[in-house]
């Protein structure tokens, strides 16, 4: 795997992340899902194509790092809050409606990170092209 795929891996993960993060946000105020039950915020789980103990385990010099591969969606464990509002439709006999415990601030904080993953992946892959269109002007000079 080169440098360019090596990016462009990152890039679909920090993609995936920005998707997820999204739908967390767009969701905060959902009091029912389709199923009738509360939605569960959501965490990607990603990890790379080759574990690090993989490649320093071998003698040979075969295995070449594959990337960021995105291994799993999760929900949350702690995904519920409570709040008293006996005039709202979906409250329960005691007046209380269930929201799904999502941290505003930290998805924010989520995808300005991820974000910031995204940009500097893809000035990595911009430098990879830089320096292979180099690489094939010196080849034409000699």
């Amino acid at each position: 795997m080169n440098a360019v795929e090596i990016s462009r891996s990152a890039l679909d993960v920090e993609w995936r992340r920005l998707e997820v993060s999204a739908q967390n946000l767009a969701n905060i105020n959902t009091t029912r899902t389709a199923d009738g039950g509360t939605y569960r915020p959501m965490r990607l789980l990603t990890g790379p194509g080759v574990s690090f103990d993989a490649m320093l385990g071998t003698r040979e010099f075969g295995i070449t790092p594959q990337g960021v591969t995105v291994l799993g969606v999760e929900p949350i464990a702690d995904a519920a809050r409570r709040a008293y509002e006996p005039t709202h439709p979906h409250a329960d006999a005691d007046g209380f409606v269930t929201y799904p415990n999502v941290d505003h601030a930290a998805e924010m904080t989520l995808m300005i990170r991820a974000s910031r993953a995204y940009e500097a992946n893809l000035a990595a892959l911009s430098m990879a092209q830089d320096m292979y269109a180099r690489a094939l002007d010196i080849g034409r000079q000699s």
